[in-house]
């Protein structure tokens, strides 16, 4: 079960910035903003990790806590997605932008500061295997959105050409 997870999520993981190169940032934007298609994706990567992580019952007390701040941070991504796509009439001053930016990092870090405290307490309570799986599933994931990251800049330099 853990191999068909950790399968399907790969080729999630793989095929979507693939697919997203041949669209504008404001088409996957709007592509990816479905609400129900967003929490289901939520929670298939929450089944992921959980699956992963084959949790003891001692351990799945732990765990309430960081479902929700995962579940916390993917609904602040959806909401700058949801933002994002949205076109802007004016064109907006470089300060209007660069408060704008450094509101949406601050709100991003309060979000990775509660997952990081939400995780703690588990991570602290995990086996070696448990450790060393926990290891591969965020190592799989760091390349995949490093490349999504790539794809994005790649875009937004495809727009800034086009201006």
């Amino acid at each position: 079960m853990l191999r068909t997870a950790l399968v399907g999520l790969t080729a999630l993981l793989i095929a979507g910035p693939a697919l997203a190169q041949t669209q504008t940032p404001s088409e996957r934007a709007q592509e990816l903003l479905n609400s129900v298609d967003w929490k289901a994706l939520t929670d298939a990567r929450i089944d992921v990790v959980k699956t992963a992580l084959q949790l003891t019952p001692e351990q799945e007390k732990l765990w309430p806590p960081v479902e929700q701040a995962i579940r916390a941070r993917a609904e602040a991504r959806h909401a700058r997605l949801d933002a994002m796509a949205k076109p802007r009439e004016e064109k907006r001053d470089v300060f209007e932008f660069l408060n704008d930016r450094a509101d949406n990092m601050a709100k991003r870090a309060a979000t990775l500061k509660q997952l990081a405290q939400a995780w703690q307490p588990l991570y602290q309570s995990l086996d070696d295997k448990q450790k060393m799986r926990l290891r591969v599933l965020a190592m799989h994931v760091l390349h995949e959105m490093r490349g999504a990251a790539e794809s994005h800049m790649r875009g937004m330099e495809d727009d800034d050409a086009e201006d």
